[in-house]
């Protein structure tokens, strides 16, 4: 148990996400209809300092993640890994706080999550995630709504900029 919770006290995980204007997370079916070239290029820097990334089994099929620069985690009860042509994923039947633990002991501490609302919404609840990096675009007319508002409730020391119309908000999980 002691190197479990050596383990956890060293982990860093950083959700990443992307919303429009009215809190939509996709549009037609994906994150880059509510995405900015600002957004997409702050997203990839990011991930490159990732030890691995955390999606869903939805993202996996929805979003471009053939090729990363780190690991990539799918959480998945199907048995079809949707990556399969992706030599850095690997698809686990765990719930995402059991495959934030897997993930930091295989793989590293700086863990990723760029998942769905659910999986977010699940880690935030139980207290797994630090860091939130947010960027809201003047996109509007989305699916997958989140309320942007509630969702920095559960942090602090929120710094916020504006870069080419796009909002860039991090925050630090509250203590």
């Amino acid at each position: 148990m002691g190197e479990k919770l050596n383990i956890l006290t060293h982990m860093r995980v950083t959700v990443t996400l992307v919303v429009g204007a009215d809190g939509s997370t996709s549009k037609d079916g994906n994150s880059a209809g509510v995405s900015s070239a600002v957004d997409r290029s702050a997203f990839l820097s990011r991930r490159r300092s990732a030890d691995c990334i955390l999606i869903g089994g939805n993202t996996a099929r929805t979003e471009p993640y053939h090729r990363t620069p780190v690991p990539v985690v799918v959480i998945s009860k199907s048995l079809i890994n949707p990556l399969a042509d992706n030599r850095l994923a690997h698809c686990w039947n765990l719930s995402p706080e059991d495959a934030l633990d897997r993930a930091s002991r295989t793989f590293g501490p700086n863990i990723h999550v760029e998942a769905g609302v659910g999986i977010i919404r699940q880690l935030i609840d139980a207290g797994r995630v630090d860091f939130l990096e947010l960027s809201v675009t003047d996109v509007v007319g989305g699916e997958d709504l989140i309320d942007v508002d509630e969702l920095l409730s559960h942090f602090s020391q929120i710094e916020e900029k504006l870069v080419s119309g796009t909002r860039f908000i991090s925050a630090k999980k509250i203590d």
